[in-house]
Formats: C-alpha cells, structure tokens, sequence
C-alpha cells in the first residue's frame, strides 16, 4: 500500500494505466517463466544467467515458447492480485478512497517489482487500519496455498538440483512442510521446483515481507493497530533485527533495513484510538502465524556465497 493526498481523478480516466500495467507485467512475468518452464523440462538448473540472457533471442524466433511460461506468471499474478484486492475491497468497505491495484513490469529475476494500490484518504480509526493492513496478506496467503499444493505436486526429485545453478533459494517452513509430506524421506536440496511452486514461493516471500513489522509495511499497520504510539520504537528495534540477519544469512536484510530505518518513520495520522478488540487481536497473532510459515533468513543465495 502506499499513501497519498490531492484529488481524484474520474476511475475511468485512470482505468487503462492499470490495464495497460497488467499487461506488461504479464508479458515480463510469462517471458521469465517460459525460461524457468524449458529449464525444468530438460532437468537444468533455474537460473543460469548466461543462457537465459541468450533465451531472449530464442524467445524472439519462437514466441510459441511463451505459452509455456503461462503457469508461473498467471499463478505469480493471481497471487498478487489477491494481495492487493485483498486491500482493495477492505477499503471500499470502510469507504476509504484507494486506486485499483498498480502493477509493476520490470526486468527482474521474476518480471516484476510486485503491486500496490494507492490510498487517497486519510486512515483515522486503529480499526480501519488493522483491517485494511491484514487483508492483502489474508488474501494472498489463501491464495497462494493451493498454488504450492498443486506446484509441489507437479515437482520432481532429481539429486542435488537446488544447489546447482546461480542461485539458490531458501524453503520458509509451509514449503519444507509441504515437501516432507509430497516427497517423505527425499532432502529438500533433491527436490526440483515446479514454476507454479517457484511462483508460490515468490509469494510465500512477498507475504513475509509485507508482514515484518515496520513502517508502512502491512505488519507495521498490524503493528500501530495493535500496540499504538509504541509502534515507532518497535518497528526501529525490528528494523535493526534485520541488520543480523543480513551478516550472517542473506545481504539483502541490510539494505531493506537502511531503507525501513529511513522511511520506517511516517504512519497514517490516527485519531480514533479505540483498541481494536479481542477478534482482531486473534487475526493478529493468526499474522503472527503466517509470518512464520512465511519467513526464511536466507531466502537466496548466490553461486559464489555456496
């Protein structure tokens, strides 16, 4: 979510920047998981750079391949799209004025920067807030578990092909769960992904993200709502939480750490204060939950760190 003031424009004027946003992110998304689709048919690693830099040009002399990265890039956006809505529809509840989801195409290892929506006016009501920062994750989480079900399903042992390629990806406890019980007694590094199960593990990460308690995160929103003023020296100490965690498992926690301590600082102006009552206190330790299904320290690593 992100937050904004000035006045709103007529949806329809604004209606085919979505549309047109979608699309590419799709077309981004599907061009990567046509690569990740050839990969796995020929037992080769996810990632390997230099060939799937060159898959570009097969791609432009066959764009039939492309209907092979449909699986990854529609699970990967129905996931996101569920996050969002999730938002979305929360906030035309409590009549708070939001755009419909932005999506954002890029040139990433997974073809795009994820989504937002865009809040207009301001959350005055503890309430209000919980409400509409815990149901993206709710909605995406709901999601995304049938997806790994079926991804998992879809996946195949071959000895050692999570340790082979540039990359390699931590399991958050849902996967390592879901793999003992569709793959018993095989180890987790022998098991080779499915792109619908690559997908939901692109959504298992973006939720456990979403759930850190920080700032303007939607675990920092959980946060205020739950706890109140203390939210700004709670989401400082989580923010610095992450400063080890980068030293020791994954660089990235270091940077998303410098950025949360700078931008961790602003929250919605709230004037209701009224505590958000034992229901929401439940669904926030159900977040609490999900965060830790959700959530690995060393979600990636690169060939040279093994």
């Amino acid at each position: 979510m992100s937050y904004g003031t000035g006045r709103r424009l007529p949806s329809s004027s604004r209606l085919w920047i979505h549309a047109l946003l979608l699309l590419l992110t799709l077309l981004t998304t599907t061009i990567v998981g046509a690569r990740l689709a050839v990969n796995f048919s020929r037992n080769l690693p996810a990632f390997r750079f230099e060939e799937d830099f060159a898959f570009l040009a097969t791609l432009w002399e066959q764009p039939h391949l492309l209907a092979e990265g449909l699986p990854f890039s529609l699970t990967l956006l129905a996931i996101l799209l569920a996050h969002e809505f999730g938002h979305y529809l929360v906030c035309r509840f409590h009549r708070i004025d939001s755009s419909l989801p932005y999506f954002l195409p890029a040139p990433t290892l997974i073809g795009t920067f994820g989504a937002f929506i865009r809040i207009r006016s301001p959350i005055f009501s503890r309430r209000d807030l919980f409400d509409v920062g815990i149901a993206g994750p709710l909605a995406g989480f709901v999601c995304l578990i049938p997806a790994l079900g079926v991804g998992i399903a879809l996946s195949k042992v071959i000895p050692g092909i999570a340790n082979q390629g540039d990359l390699t990806f931590g399991n958050p406890p849902l996967v390592w769960l879901s793999l003992q019980a569709v793959f018993p007694g095989v180890a987790p590094a022998d098991v080779y992904l499915h792109p619908v199960a690559r997908a939901a593990w692109i959504g298992l990460f973006a939720t456990a993200l979403n759930l850190l308690p920080i700032g303007q995160l939607d675990g920092g929103h959980i946060l205020y709502a739950l706890f109140g003023p203390p939210h700004r020296r709670l989401s400082q100490l989580f923010a610095l939480a992450l400063l080890p965690l980068g030293w020791f498992f994954w660089t990235g926690w270091i940077l998303w750490a410098i950025f949360f301590l700078i931008t961790g600082r602003r929250r919605p102006p709230i004037i209701d204060e009224f505590p958000v009552g034992a229901g929401r206190t439940r669904l926030g330790l159900l977040a609490a939950g999900i965060f830790l299904l959700s959530f690995t320290p060393n979600p990636i690593q690169t060939a040279m760190a093994l």
